[in-house]
């Protein structure tokens, strides 16, 4: 991959994981670096996982061209795992855009900033590798030893037969599932699981 020309526009990106938290931060930290206000990019997320549902990444994404430089506070503003950040960057790369981050000192206009995007990248690939393995691992170990794997049962099977017994009584999903602090979705669940078997 070959260093695009830097005759293009100084572009930025800001992100926070959650609404109530402030970009201001990060914005500061990209003007005093030079990037205009108007053309840096942001998102506040709430729980957003995929990169389709930031309209602000997005935009930059569509907005920058060849040349175009992508200025972040850390690499870690482009995702919010290690494999969307390396997708990112690949991507931004293989667009000729450069990408500099002002937290870790990557700038891949220069040929070291390019190996350390390719160490980051290779890192963040054996980091989702070794948590696939240690989440099979720890699967596998609780089966073995024959203990429930998976996500907790919202009521055992006490509460399920008073459940039952209430709904046969007349009262509402609703009122059951108050009365229990469980969902709706969780009595209607149960009471169909009964009705099959």
């Amino acid at each position: 991959m070959t260093a695009p020309a830097l005759a293009g526009t100084q572009l930025g990106y800001a992100r926070v994981s959650t609404g109530h938290q402030s970009l201001d931060q990060q914005v500061d930290a990209l003007a005093a670096v030079g990037v205009e206000p108007g053309r840096i990019y942001s998102d506040k997320l709430s729980g957003t996982s995929t990169r389709e549902q930031r309209p602000g990444l997005a935009a930059l994404l569509d907005y920058a061209r060849q040349g175009d430089a992508i200025v972040v506070v850390g690499v870690d503003r482009l995702g919010r795992n290690a494999a969307e950040v390396m997708s990112t960057i690949r991507e931004l790369g293989e667009r000729g855009i450069v990408l500099r981050s002002l937290r870790e000192g990557i700038d891949t206009s220069n040929a070291t900033g390019r190996m350390i995007a390719g160490v980051l990248a290779s890192l963040a690939e054996l980091e989702l590798e070794l948590g696939r393995e240690r989440r099979t691992a720890a699967r596998e170990a609780r089966k073995a030893r024959g203990q429930h794997v998976g996500r907790p049962k919202a009521l055992d099977a006490s509460k399920a037969a008073l459940a039952q017994r209430m709904h046969d009584s007349g009262e509402s999903a609703i009122t059951i599932a108050a009365t229990l602090g469980v969902s709706r979705a969780t009595i209607y669940r149960i009471l169909t699981t009964a009705d099959e078997s």
